[in-house]
């Protein structure tokens, strides 16, 4: 409109010949149709000019801080006008979910692996991050991945996980009578975490509970607890026994036994019949935490955001390592990461330079820094965060541990040959807990399942 208005002079003329008017008028609607196709031309170039600002879609793993990544895209949608789309896999589909997406036109800008075995499936996928902000705002440049000089992958949250128990409960336990130990501090083995958790499932109703543990659901929103954080264990004190540093073609299953012992106590001391675990969910885990009814929740720092809203105070909170009956006095909790963004090399130059910004806003702006570590409750290894404090207890508790001298237990499942070794180990921990398997049949999925998924994965190299 403001167009053809600057051109209505042209039809404001003084009384004059027929022609003259002809000829002005002729020269008016020559100006309007020059003006207008300047319209359409500006126009052509706000479309141009937004396309070549770029836009983003990120695929997050994370189905606990979906909403908050949500959130974080419209505030920066917000302040920038660059598009910025979320979507959440759904729990334990996030391979199948990527494998979905990448295959469209419009495939994600920014994804995650796991670490050197989720990069090797998505190698041809990943830009060089050296010169972006989340590369080199890392105050430990080598907890990226690199594939020569290139830096494929930065992890965004370093993150922790053992066994989270109620402090409330636990103190109330050892306020017993003929209670195994006298304060939550001397638990510091397996031996006495069994103790423990022997006497209060024998005294549950004593201690107004139902079980010591909570359920050990399989569910696929729960059985990763298990199949990967658990079976980490085994896997990271048998590669450190024989100093494996890299992916090995098989594995001799050295600490089976001490894997079985702790998933035997999650079965026994359980607020859960064993043969219901199948269909009980991660959902599941944590109501019965929360609500009091388990002193004990294998899980990790992120759990922290659920066990909030589901109306629990820090100050309850407390957690310790898995005591897995190997160097139990000087291991600590699991820390580590399978959080680790990569950019799609496919994708246009202008959605790579923006989801670049977009990263860089994330971890520099108080916006983005508030919500990863007060609202998510993340532990980040950026620079940008030195002066952010976590509201997060869990986080509180691998600090704590960090420093205690303890070594912490490495995240060695993203060494893991594939997901298909996972779901078998994973099915066969679940026929031996309901009974319809024995503990050899574990034994095979994770010795000889390694060996067949690794060659699978490595056939074509």
């Amino acid at each position: 409109m403001g167009l053809v208005t600057q051109g209505a002079w042209f039809w404001q003329e003084e009384k004059g010949s027929k022609l003259n008017r002809t000829v002005k008028s002729a020269i008016a609607m020559t100006a309007v149709a020059a003006m207008s196709l300047g319209a359409l031309a500006a126009c052509g170039s706000s479309s141009s000019s937004s396309e070549a600002a770029g836009k983003v879609y990120y695929l997050n793993f994370k189905p606990e801080v979906a909403s908050e990544w949500k959130k974080l895209a419209a505030d920066y949608t917000k302040q920038t006008k660059v598009k910025v789309t979320v979507q959440t896999a759904a729990s334990d589909t996030y391979d199948q979910q990527l494998k979905s997406e990448m295959a469209k036109t419009n495939a994600p800008t920014l994804f995650q692996v796991n670490g050197p075995v989720g990069y090797a499936n998505w190698k041809d996928y990943t830009a060089d991050l050296s010169n972006t902000d989340i590369y080199n705002e890392l105050q430990n440049k080598n907890v990226a991945l690199k594939d020569g000089s290139k830096v494929v992958s930065v992890p965004y949250v370093m993150e922790t996980y053992g066994i989270i128990y109620n402090k409330d409960l636990l103190n109330k336990y050892v306020k017993l009578s003929g209670a195994k130990v006298a304060s939550i501090d001397q638990i510091n083995s397996f031996d006495k975490l069994k103790a423990v958790a022997d006497d209060i499932q024998a005294r549950k109703t004593e201690l107004g509970v139902k079980g010591a543990f909570t359920s050990a659901g399989f569910d696929s929103s729960s059985d990763w607890r298990f199949k990967t954080h658990l079976a980490n264990l085994p896997l990271y004190y048998e590669l450190k026994k024989d100093n494996i540093t890299k992916q090995p073609a098989t594995v001799k299953g050295t600490y089976l036994s001490e894997y079985k012992n702790v998933f035997d106590m999650y079965l026994t001391d359980s607020t859960t019949n064993r043969t219901l675990l199948s269909s009980k969910t991660g959902d599941d885990a944590t109501s019965e935490f929360a609500l009091g009814q388990a002193v004990f929740y294998q899980n990790g720092t992120w759990a922290w955001s659920d066990l909030q809203k589901a109306g629990m105070k820090s100050s309850s909170i407390g957690m310790m390592p898995i005591y897995f009956g190997v160097n139990d006095t000087s291991e600590g909790l699991a820390t580590g990461s399978e959080n680790y963004w990569c950019i799609n090399s496919k994708a246009s130059e202008a959605d790579q330079k923006a989801t670049a910004a977009f990263l860089k806003w994330v971890i520099t702006s108080k916006t983005g820094k508030d919500m990863l570590s007060q609202t998510m409750g993340f532990t980040t290894p950026f620079k940008t965060f030195s002066d952010e404090t976590s509201a997060n207890p869990l986080t509180e508790a691998a600090v704590a541990d960090q420093k205690s001298g303890k070594t912490q237990v490495s995240w060695n499942f993203t060494l893991m040959p594939s997901e298909q070794w996972k779901n078998n180990l994973g099915n066969a921990l679940l026929e031996y807990a309901q009974g319809t398997g024995k503990w050899d049949g574990v034994k095979t999925a994770f010795v000889n399942g390694w060996a067949t998924e690794y060659k699978a994965a490595h056939e074509s190299d």
